[in-house]
């Protein structure tokens, strides 16, 4: 039993030991370059690897009935809610919702198919049918089981009851293989959400056993902007100042370390982020939702429970002291909407300006630019370069602002980034 703590907290010394010397979460890995779909003017970019966008779920019957094949479709779920009256989801559904991950006791599943909803849940609940697209396997097993494959109780979650034993040895892998062999048979998705464990305490190797091997679809959920000890804890794992901590762009850090881990067995599932609302301001939450998007997420999940003490509800997106943030989680989801048939599709590798995170996409005949600050850029003006054969209009178009900005012969333009939550997106037609 000794022995096992030691090992456990040696395997814990590891990862503190990756992030001191530049792990993977701190640094932006170059993907490997793949065969480019681009004609050949433009073969200097270099196709980002991905898992395929809707085609990744072209595997399951229950997803490909549910639409989400469909180009125009891109998920936006909220976390463990209720969905017991029609007034209930039809808050969810014009708040820009179309998906449920994990479902309270007592909801309907015949409201949300008569609403065009879909479900992740973790069993089948009384009704369920075509609305079900899939199965929630656990959430956060690497925190309260760790990265081990011991033997499980059966207690789950945050608990004063032993999880694995004997108490000192870790049963997370056990966890999840457990659950994941319980679940019904057939063509309906997987889907598992992990958190701290996954996304840094954990070394790649003991992280990548979580996300690789149980799932169809993954997430991972840290709460940079809300979580009091967040900061703490990545300034001791991964060496992260506190002054870059509550930032948008650790949102975007959190799926790359995601998307990282899943490619190590060569199979790559889609990669959501989840977004903590509570305490959180719109423009915050929109920052966090870019930063995700721009790193690689296909799909955004919001956890509406509230835990700031100005608005302890259940749901901050159906309650009075939510309403600003629910008015900008739906403007915000009305952009993703309008933006799905392009998020949809494969990026391309670029730097438009080397303190910046940028994402670079390709659709119906024009290029679409996201950019925001990166991690520890103060606010102000940026210089962009766009590629020299997409810039021949001579001005590119800020889709959100409705406005044109000129771009000189070399293919610079300038834009000013007001905070670090701001975000850009541009289309380019060339």
């Amino acid at each position: 039993m000794r022995i096992l703590t030691v090992t456990r907290w040696a395997a814990l010394l590891t990862a503190a030991t990756v992030a001191v010397g530049g792990g993977l979460w701190l640094r932006s890995v170059p993907p490997k370059p793949v065969a480019s779909t681009l004609p050949a003017p433009t073969m200097a970019l270099r196709a980002v690897p991905w898992e395929g966008g809707p085609a990744a779920y072209k595997g399951s019957a229950a997803a490909v009935g549910a639409g989400w094949t469909r180009p125009g479709f891109f998920p936006v779920g909220l976390w463990f809610a209720s969905a017991r009256t029609g007034r209930e989801v039809a808050l969810d559904r014009a708040a820009g919702i179309n998906t449920y991950v994990e479902l309270a006791d007592g909801s309907r599943p015949e409201l949300l198919r008569k609403s065009g909803m879909t479900a992740l849940t973790s069993r089948p609940l009384p009704g369920a049918g075509a609305e079900t697209v899939g199965w929630l396997i656990a959430d956060k097993a690497d925190v309260w089981a760790g990265p081990g494959n011991g033997r499980w109780t059966g207690a789950r979650g945050f608990t004063t009851k032993p999880v694995c034993v004997p108490v000192l040895v870790t049963c997370g892998y056990t966890v999840m293989r457990t659950l994941a062999e319980r679940l019904p048979k057939g063509e309906r998705l997987r889907y598992a959400s992990f958190g701290k464990g996954v996304a840094y305490w954990e070394e790649e190797a003991l992280a990548a056993k979580f996300v690789n091997g149980y799932s169809d679809v993954v997430a991972a959920d840290v709460s940079w902007y809300g979580d009091p000890n967040v900061c703490a804890e990545a300034t001791r794992w991964l060496q992260l100042p506190a002054a870059q901590c509550r930032l948008a762009a650790n949102y975007g850090a959190t799926v790359e370390r995601m998307r990282t881990l899943d490619a190590a067995d060569g199979r790559r599932q889609p990669v959501y982020a989840i977004i903590s609302l509570s305490g959180l301001t719109s423009e915050q939450v929109g920052g966090a939702a870019m930063s995700a998007l721009i790193h690689g997420a296909r799909g955004i999940v919001y956890d509406a429970h509230g835990t700031d003490p100005a608005c302890k509800v259940d749901n901050v997106l159906r309650r009075a002291c939510g309403k600003a943030v629910r008015h900008g989680v739906a403007e915000l989801d009305r952009r993703i909407a309008r933006l799905a048939p392009v998020l949809n599709t494969q990026s391309y590798a670029y730097d438009f300006a080397p303190e910046l995170d940028t994402m670079l996409k390709r659709h119906d005949g024009a290029y679409y630019l996201f950019a925001m600050l990166g991690r520890g850029q103060a606010p102000g003006p940026r210089v962009l370069t766009v590629p020299s054969d997409l810039s021949a209009a001579g001005h590119i178009e800020e889709i959100f602002e409705d406005r044109s900005i000129p771009v000189d012969r070399e293919g610079h333009f300038t834009e000013t980034f007001d905070a670090e939550h701001s975000y850009h997106v541009y289309r380019i037609a060339p």
